[in-house]
């Protein structure tokens, strides 16, 4: 198959080596420094055991247009980065191409080929004007929820943490020809790539933890481990949860796990720094509107009330507008 990784960072380049090294045709699209060394040197992928990977035999293009359309286009940057790919994007797409979404948080296609009452609602939060919505079509969307973490130590050059599982699912539950075929390229370069039936309630899974433990590490500065055993911020974090379970299921999800499950999962983890606090950290804009806003959002249309996730998220808003104004980052001293 014809890949594009959109997205040449951690996850990305994790993804678009492995399918290269499995003798998959792969086009990063890529800028700066990163797009030098990719398209001088390949790729560099150092897994779990620390044994580093050569994926020479990839391409890398800055225009989409200069690659082309494809058979599947790996879309792994942040939510809300998104919108500024249109409409340059649609220049990877032929009338078969697969968009296959590797991004955290509540997508903008969540109602999307649904069915139901909210079947094709827009969500302001993560797609302000429905421009997403118009611009791609929900037909060739893979909704795809990423579990493995990675590191990129340099331009071209990722080192895995740990995991390789990358859950499929088609946004109708149906297990298609062209799902199937995506799942086997996938496992064939070495990952776990199930087909979900239910690929929102596999979303809501993360997205659990995602709603609470990333804002309140980005506010607290504190771990996962850390979060999860001081009572107070264990507290706060499964009443966030609680909200965000009371949502899903409004909307007909099912949780699988019990949340102190999901809690203990967390702290298991350890002195993990979340996504969140590692962008307040460097000076980025944080993923606030795809994995708390929206979770806020979902609840004024189920009718289910969310008033911590309302206050952490109004927190999170104001730090985020501070950094940004500022240009600012905040990291913690020695004192």
């Amino acid at each position: 198959m014809k890949f594009a990784i959109v997205g040449a960072g951690a996850i990305g380049g994790y993804l678009g080596a492995r399918l290269a090294l499995a003798g998959e045709e792969v086009t990063f699209i890529a800028r700066r420094r990163n797009l030098e060394v990719i398209r001088e040197q390949g790729f560099h992928l150092v897994d779990e055991a620390g044994v580093e990977h050569h994926a020479r035999g990839v391409r890398a293009v800055q225009q989409m247009a200069e690659a082309g359309p494809q058979d599947a286009v790996l879309l792994t940057v942040k939510a809300h980065q998104v919108v500024d790919l249109l409409p340059d994007l649609r220049a990877l797409f032929g009338p078969q191409t697969l968009l296959v979404t590797m991004i955290n948080g509540v997508p903008w296609w969540y109602f999307q080929r649904l069915g139901g009452p909210h079947d094709g609602r827009m969500l302001d939060s993560v797609d302000p004007g429905g421009r997403l919505a118009a611009a791609i079509e929900p037909e060739r969307i893979i909704g795809s929820i990423v579990y493995p973490a990675a590191e990129l130590l340099a331009p071209g050059r990722v080192q895995v943490v740990e995991g390789n599982r990358f859950s499929l699912g088609e946004l109708d539950g149906e297990r298609t020809p062209r799902i199937e075929a995506l799942s086997k390229a996938l496992m064939a370069a070495g990952f776990k790539a199930p087909v979900s039936r239910d690929i929102r309630s596999e979303l809501w899974v993360k997205l659990w933890g995602n709603l609470s433990f990333n804002p309140i590490s980005a506010l607290t500065h504190a771990t996962l481990e850390d979060i999860c055993r001081f009572p107070a911020s264990r507290s706060l974090a499964a009443g966030m949860m609680a909200e965000g379970q009371a949502v899903a299921e409004a909307l007909g999800v099912r949780f699988k796990i019990s949340l102190e499950q999901r809690i203990a999962g967390a702290e298991a983890v350890g002195a993990h720094k979340t996504s969140m606090l590692q962008d307040v950290e460097a000076g980025r804009a944080p993923e606030l509107a795809a994995l708390v806003g929206a979770v806020a959002e979902l609840g004024r249309i189920a009718g289910v009330a969310t008033p911590r996730i309302d206050a952490i998220h109004a927190a999170m808003q104001l730090l985020a507008h501070t950094l940004a104004q500022q240009q600012a980052k905040v990291v913690l001293q020695p004192a």
